[in-house]
């Protein structure tokens, strides 16, 4: 057998070799894809191996496992917690907690459900920080309710891995009767917001007429000048003036009667 033949035969042997150990080599070689904004958390035979980012990698073997955990930023709405007041009224809270997980290992080994630890969390605060509160101060003062259950939540938060961002008050919702007895004092502050306006106004009008009778008592010659304005302008809107003046104060014209004259305009 020469040369080429031997040749031969072995690229059929590394071909035939190539086709016997391709699906052994896919069987052990195993291609792991990370997307972007999450943390992948690989185990082998249910063991934790290592944490690995976005983008692909390859491990060979069996028992590979992997798990993702979403690192973006997101929030959970903590809605309908029913809530007494230091003056032991009953309100329904409605929260917006923003929150991000920065530590993927810890948050999937330190809890079964890191979510709802943190629904906990925010609850328990809720109730630590209300209940210490009277209601006049928490519907006047939401944001800052805001921060304290922020402070309150922050701490546990980062033990399960999950860093707190913040935590808004979405809606504060009052028993009926409540609400209408709040409807009923800004109604009420509103009438008489109106009506000390209005005194206040009757007040400026009747202070300005004393100042115009002060300054015709001390000036005579003003009540003349201000009576023949008034006529000017009543002369100018085309009304009628019946003045009654005394007699043999104007000369009698034949055939006119004496005691008082009309005239269209100013007479």
């Amino acid at each position: 057998m020469n040369i080429i033949t031997l040749f031969i035969f072995a690229i059929f042997a590394v071909l035939a070799g190539a086709v016997i150990a391709l699906p052994i080599v896919k069987t052990f070689r195993r291609t792991l894809i990370i997307p972007e904004g999450s943390a992948g958390l690989v185990y082998r035979h249910g063991l934790f191996v290592r944490r690995n980012n976005a983008g692909r990698q390859v491990v060979w073997g069996s028992g590979w496992t992997l798990r993702f955990v979403d690192l973006r930023r997101a929030q959970l709405l903590v809605a309908g917690q029913d809530v007494l007041t230091a003056d032991s009224i009953a309100l329904k809270f409605s929260l917006l907690v923003t929150y991000q997980v920065t530590e993927p290992i810890k948050a999937a080994h330190e809890t079964q459900n890191w979510t709802g630890d943190l629904y906990q969390l925010t609850q328990i605060a809720l109730r630590t920080v209300v209940s210490s509160t009277t209601i006049e101060t928490l519907l006047g003062q939401k944001l800052a309710i805001g921060a304290q259950l922020l402070t309150g939540v922050k701490a546990d938060a980062e033990k399960i891995g999950v860093h707190v961002l913040a935590v808004d008050v979405k809606d504060v919702m009052l028993p009926p009767d409540l609400k209408r007895a709040f409807a009923e004092v800004l109604k009420a502050k509103q009438e008489g917001q109106a009506a000390l306006e209005r005194a206040r106004g009757e007040s400026a009008a009747l202070r300005s007429l004393a100042n115009a009778a002060r300054v015709l008592e001390n000036n005579p010659a003003l009540m003349n000048l201000r009576l023949l304005q008034s006529l000017t302008t009543a002369q100018n809107a085309g009304n009628t003036l019946v003045l009654g003046v005394p007699g043999g104060f104007l000369p009698v014209q034949p055939g006119t009667k004496t005691g008082a004259v009309a005239d269209d305009g100013a007479s």
